[in-house]
């Protein structure tokens, strides 16, 4: 028996959106014809498991001739108002200018909802042409007169064109030749924004991934003013953020109301360093009490990316899918579990034209699909323990050459210390000032809170920002006070707080050196309570300190309720050997007050497996294999 765990378009994202996305598999180089073709599978196979979203990622305007790639310059296509509009070639039916009209029409009548990705602010090929801009109403009640009359955006006696919007020294950290933000304290740069959603609108998009606003490159201006227009609009459109590279729940809290997903990490691929990337910020979103919380017109959800499973393509590549998925059948497992656990929308990313039947079985798994839609009280659980067992398969029986009894707190761990960012309210960035290194003033220094008293301070050279220093600046003025921080007097290396290329979510790099350039990415700005700004993001910086544990692996578990009184119980085995986890029903019982755990009889089945595991006694243990994960359903009475 199939659930239908689609939703009334009325509920909007009340439970995490669930959907496909061509990234993946297509990267940017998907056609109208592969697109289509995989509409017409997700339908009739992926729909009736509530996989309702339809969604073409970035560069649909790009068009695929030599030369292009994903940080090329002056190969989009866009129209006079210098929005991007699809590329011709691969989408031939937006041709004569109706977008994705045409394209979201046929999804729309297969039961899906069609999506799109665009990025931050406006095109630097726009900027470059200095297009006009389309001035529009507040209202779509009379978008239609507006887009025939065409009419461009005038204030102060004068018309606006794309130059006076765009904020050239905040391109997109990672695709610098491609969008920068777009200036929303003017009535252009508004303007601008609104006649982009309600294109989008006019289109029938239903789904929007806004890329390059959030985590490291956080845009709230934008974020805030998209979220107002998508109020306005007479159709609901879901409204999703990315990347989440360094995203916290301090981060997040400010913009969560306004969206209805957001990524809370950088970009997840098929490796098992990504997968384990994600515990440690799904523990603190769900303890931060984000899943769920209030969004646009509806819920937020925290996004852990993509799932890349199936048959992919590379990151960064302009071939299509053509190879199969890195991760192994028990790692994969792992991953849709933790994903569904946590609650984070399930955006598949193969490539459906080649969905085989071990793939399909685990993106459809019916008890996960209930606990990623319907369960309640989703956290981490850390009261576990763990018999780890090296074994080795001989004639299908396991064999045991070893055991060791360790606790999750137990493993020692050294500190080590990374340069992060942060909300500038958060009380962990204000620790900078200005000090006397060497008899030199020109330092910015944070304060040292390490157990070693004898470890030097990290400081930094200042000198005053090039964009302060640049003649041709005409509002140079309000870039004074802003330095930029060197590795040392003698080289000409400045601080680049967002990295220039995306990261993937087990990259831990923050914060490099590179040759210092007209950015605002490299300008920063101490204040006189301690906080070090940064101009290209708005977050503050601070030297998180890090514990490096000595097994880094370990065994997870996590916990929820469902809807009908279930309890749910996953073991996470992280480590390289058979580990069989164990929880006590008491501790159960202490983190999930009100179930019946602590005084009824509880029967047990596997989620994977669908082993019967009887009557529950008073501890729950499960042998897990390396890398992989076991949920267990309890039913108490």
């Amino acid at each position: 028996m199939i659930t239908d765990f689609r939703v009334s378009s009325q509920d909007h994202a009340s439970t995490p959106p669930r959907g496909w996305n061509s990234y993946d598999s297509f990267i940017w180089t998907i056609s109208e014809k592969e697109f289509l073709q995989s509409s017409d599978i997700i339908s009739k196979q992926l729909l009736p498991h509530g996989y309702e979203y339809f969604v073409v990622d970035y560069l649909w305007y790009r068009r695929k001739v030599p030369g292009a790639f994903v940080n090329s310059l002056g190969f989009d296509v866009i129209d006079e108002w210098g929005r991007p509009i699809p590329d011709p070639d691969r989408w031939p039916s937006s041709k004569g200018g109706k977008g994705f009209t045409e394209v979201a029409t046929k999804v729309h009548s297969l039961g899906l909802k069609f999506g799109i990705h665009v990025m931050r602010g406006i095109s630097t090929q726009a900027v470059n042409a200095n297009t006009p801009i389309l001035d529009t109403p507040s209202t779509t009640d009379v978008m239609a007169e507006v887009k025939d009359l065409g009419t461009a955006y005038e204030e102060s006696g004068r018309k606006w064109t794309a130059q006076d919007i765009g904020i050239k020294e905040r391109t997109c950290a990672w695709m610098n030749n491609g969008f920068m933000s777009v200036n929303t304290e003017l009535g252009a740069g508004k303007a601008f924004l609104r006649s982009l959603y309600q294109q989008y609108a006019e289109w029938g998009v239903d789904f929007v991934k806004n890329d390059c606003v959030f985590g490291e490159d956080i845009d709230v201006p934008e974020i805030s003013f998209v979220s107002e227009v998508l109020k306005q609009l007479d159709r609901p459109i879901l409204y999703s953020l990315s990347p989440g590279t360094r995203a916290t729940p301090t981060m997040a809290k400010g913009i969560s109301g306004l969206v209805n997903m957001y990524r809370i990490t950088g970009d997840d691929w098929d490796s098992w360093g990504d997968v384990l990337a994600h515990f440690d910020v799904s523990r603190d979103f769900a303890a931060a009490n984000m899943i769920g919380a209030n969004g646009l017109l509806g819920k937020s959800w925290p996004d852990l990316d993509m799932l890349p499973l199936g048959w992919l393509s590379n990151a960064g590549s302009n071939d299509g899918p053509h190879r199969y998925t890195n991760l192994g059948l028990w790692e994969q497992r792992t991953q849709m579990t933790l994903w569904s656990m946590a609650k984070s929308p399930l955006m598949f990313g193969g490539d459906v034209r080649k969905l085989d039947d071990t793939t399909y079985g685990l993106i459809t798994n019916p008890t996960l699909l209930e606990i990623n839609s319907f369960s309640s009280n989703n956290k981490e659980f850390p009261y576990v323990s763990s018999n780890l067992s090296a074994r080795a398969f001989k004639n299908d029986d396991l064999v045991h050459t070893w055991q060791a009894r360790r606790h999750l707190t137990d493993a020692k761990s050294s500190d080590t210390h990374v340069l992060g960012l942060t909300t500038c309210a958060d009380v962990k960035a204000k620790g900078w000032s200005i000090q006397a290194v060497d008899q030199d003033p020109e330092h910015i220094c944070w304060k040292e809170n390490s157990r070693s008293k004898r470890r030097a301070p990290f400081c930094l050279n200042k000198r005053e920002s090039l964009l302060a220093l640049d003649e041709d600046i005409i509002d140079k003025e309000k870039y004074q006070g802003k330095v930029n921080l060197l590795a040392s007097d003698k080289m000409d290396l400045c601080l680049h707080a967002s990295p220039k290329r995306k990261l993937t979510s087990k990259e831990l790099k923050r914060g490099f050196f590179s040759p210092c350039r007209w950015d605002a990415n490299q300008m920063w700005e101490l204040n006189s309570n301690g906080t070090l700004v940064n101009s290209y993001s708005g977050l503050c910086a601070t030297i998180n300190s890090v514990e490096a544990q000595a097994n880094s692996q370990g065994v997870r578990s996590w916990i929820a309720t469902g809807q009908k009184g279930q309890i749910y119980v996953a073991f996470f085995n992280l480590n390289k050997d058979w580990a069989t986890i164990t929880a006590q029903k008491s501790d159960l019982a202490k983190a999930l007050p009100g179930t019946k755990l602590s005084r009824g009889s509880c029967k047990g089945t596997e989620a994977w497996s669908g082993q019967d595991l009887g009557i529950i006694g008073q501890t729950i243990s499960y042998s897990v294999i390396p890398h992989g994960a076991a949920v267990i359903a309890l039913q108490c009475t």
